[in-house]
């Protein structure tokens, strides 16, 4: 062999096992290779604010991702799979929605659509390589749609169970009372007349007089009498004390004994008496949906993860990483 000739041989053999150095293969999964270039540059993107699925990267511990590249590789190769079931399934965004995700994102930014490529541009970002990651990440969110999401139902009862484990909650339902009346006005007469008449008209009652009758016919609650003296629908918590220690142990259909309240005297009849949601509970519902979809999603996410795996072929190069 002449001299150049071996000195080219052993150029390239000294490239080639650079290349090999730098660039080593560290897992294969089904017939794809992970690099150790790879792991570098999800590592560099992670900590530089790069290109990366934040959807997908909110499933993960991102903590241990800047640290340990074993975790890389999972997530890589977790990646992979996700990616490897989008082209199985044909799952392909059009170019418009991308377009109109990217004008989304843009106005969400308070940028238009050329503040947002000035900027990729001055992050080395092309617009054509922004618009393949825009649509990966739509193609991942659709295939975790219909595998993951669309199988998750959180319901109420979950939703009660969760507001009552918190500690700050001594119940998450309530009595709602649903109540009639017959008043009588201490203006009419002075308080101790207006008691006398409460509590000739409850002595009628224990008596077994339909309180429907009474109440056309003795309450002084004129603008309810006619209406079977309504007083309205209210959860026990809404109400004073002294009408919650009245009300608490009566049951539907059950007449209060006289109470004695500012404006005069009353007898009540508990028209129903139901367990409902509380109001905190009410307000807090689709919140705690929320919180309880989220969490679930990341289970079976990760369940369907471990099916894949269990279904492919993965091997670590790197024994120690593996």
């Amino acid at each position: 062999m002449c001299r150049s000739v071996f000195v080219a041989a052993l150029l390239v053999f000294s490239v080639s096992v650079q290349a090999e150095l730098v660039d080593r293969i560290v897992a294969v999964v089904n017939d794809d290779a992970i690099t150790q270039s790879d792991v570098d540059h999800f590592k560099h993107d992670l900590k530089n604010h790069g290109l990366l699925d934040q959807g997908l990267l909110s499933l993960y511990d991102v903590s241990k991702l800047q640290t340990d590249d074993k975790a890389v590789m999972n997530f890589l190769i977790d990646q992979n799979l996700i990616d490897d079931a989008v082209k199985k399934q044909g799952i392909i965004t059009p170019i418009e929605q991308v377009d109109s995700e990217i004008g989304s994102i843009a106005q969400g930014k308070g940028l238009s659509l050329d503040d947002l490529k000035n900027a990729l541009k001055a992050q080395g970002v092309t617009y054509a390589k922004y618009q393949d990651f825009i649509r990966t990440s739509m193609e991942r969110q659709t295939l975790l749609q219909k595998e993951v999401s669309s199988k998750i139902k959180i319901s109420d009862d979950q939703i009660n169970a969760f507001y009552s484990s918190q500690k700050h909650v001594k119940n998450p339902l309530v009595f709602e009372y649903t109540l009639s009346h017959i008043f009588f006005a201490d203006s009419n007469g002075g308080v101790d007349a207006a008691k006398l008449r409460a509590e000739d008209v409850k002595k009628k009652l224990d008596e077994g007089l339909p309180f429907d009758t009474l109440v056309s016919q003795y309450s002084e609650d004129k603008e309810y009498s006619q209406n079977g003296g309504s007083f309205g629908t209210f959860h026990l918590s809404d109400l004073n004390p002294q009408l919650r220690q009245v009300l608490a142990p009566l049951s539907a259909g059950d007449v209060s004994s006289v109470v004695q309240m500012p404006d005069g005297f009353h007898i009540f009849k508990v028209v129903k008496k139901v367990l409902v949601p509380s109001p905190d509970l009410e307000a807090k519902r689709e919140e705690i949906r929320r919180y309880l979809t989220s969490i679930e999603f990341k289970r079976q996410f990760h369940a369907w993860l471990a099916k894949k795996r269990a279904e492919s072929f993965i091997h670590f190069h790197d024994q120690k990483a593996g």
